[in-house]
């Protein structure tokens, strides 16, 4: 498996602590400051191997464009993680059942990331019948 990740989060700190992190376990990263730039480069062609999500962003929020990657065959099974500061169950119940492969609260450690991605990864391969 190609190891790419898109980083979308309007923090360029933590953007660029996530990147220096995923960079670290062999991951080439590219990084958005928002929705509608991650989208546009999206849906001309370039797909991740794996997104990390912030929930909470201008304009367009993780959880909206979890919905939109998710209602698309073509990029549907790409591993989803939501990377936020957002606690609440009722957000993160929300967030699985839309189809996020992981939910991690920042801040978080480089631990904490691997066993996300490493659950999103196996989550995604079961819905796929792997």
């Amino acid at each position: 498996m190609e190891k790419t990740a898109w980083i979308v989060d309007d923090d360029r700190d933590m953007r660029d602590a996530l990147a220096m992190m995923l960079t670290m376990n062999g991951y080439e990263v590219q990084q958005f400051p928002d929705v509608p730039q991650a989208a546009k480069v999206l849906v001309a062609g370039a797909a991740p191997a794996l997104f990390l999500l912030d929930l909470n962003m201008p304009m367009v929020s993780g959880l909206d464009f979890l919905e939109f990657i998710r209602k698309r065959e073509t990029w549907a099974h790409i591993p989803v993680i939501l990377v936020t500061s957002e606690s609440d169950e009722t957000m993160i119940e929300k967030a699985i059942k839309q189809g996020a492969d992981g939910y991690v609260v920042k801040p978080i450690s480089l631990e904490q990331l691997k066993a996300a991605i490493f659950t999103a990864i196996e989550r995604r391969r079961a819905v796929a019948g792997e």
